[in-house]
């Protein structure tokens, strides 16, 4: 599974030779490095640990700082797990770049959507509200939540007002609309979670993966 760690640019738009307008993100992609290699035997899985952006070293504890020491790594500011097939094809300090996808991929981003800051239960839950008009005083508030004498008390998971957004978030099965590797420029149809600047981890879709498994063991 092909796997990478990229920040969120912009929207924008492309067109096609045919001249129909796509709109796409714009997302720098890598180039990250491998920071971490992770086995069955060692760990419980397959994996590798990907490194993205420079960090300033006084901003790490002293657990994350011996991570890279080491390693005889930089020090990198976000990490993100990839899960692999084969974590032997990679290398301790390997450089992970945007080249690794080509025009036509699809792939899955996860990302932490937008913060709506405290919210009521009409927007975050949408809830209908009451009446308008006619001297009613129940416009948006959530109603009655409790039970009466049995069971005397609120029942856990009582949809309420809160925080909403910021939450991670993963849209599946993108398309990469074009590849710009000598900008580090990934360019995914549609839009992805987050706002512009967002950190988001950028990997092979899951139906590519079972498609390219599936084939495989037809061949074989």
């Amino acid at each position: 599974m092909k796997g990478i760690i990229g920040k969120k640019i912009a929207m924008t738009q492309i067109f096609t030779p045919e001249g129909k307008v796509i709109p796409v993100t714009v997302v720098e992609a890598g180039p990250c490095t491998v920071t971490q290699i992770k086995t069955v035997e060692k760990e419980g899985y397959n994996a590798v640990q990907l490194g993205f952006g420079p960090v300033r070293e006084k901003k790490l504890n002293r657990p994350q700082r011996g991570h890279f020491e080491s390693k005889e790594l930089q020090p990198l500011r976000h990490l993100a797990e990839i899960r692999v097939e084969d974590p032997a094809s990679y290398q301790i300090g390997q450089e992970i770049s945007v080249d690794s996808f080509t025009k036509g991929d699809r792939v899955d981003i996860t990302g932490r959507s937008r913060g709506k800051g405290f919210a009521g239960v009409v927007k975050r839950h949408n809830f209908a509200g009451g009446p308008a008009s006619h001297g009613a005083h129940f416009h948006r508030a959530p109603g009655a939540i409790g039970a009466c004498a049995t069971p005397s008390r609120v029942f856990k998971g009582a949809r309420m007002p809160g925080r909403m957004g910021a939450e991670k978030v993963t849209t599946l099965n993108l398309e990469v609309a074009d590849v710009k590797p000598e900008r580090n420029l990934l360019l995914l149809k549609g839009s992805v979670p987050g706002p512009d600047g967002g950190l988001l981890v950028i990997r092979e879709s899951i139906k590519s993966v079972k498609k390219r498994k599936k084939k495989a063991h037809v061949l074989t």
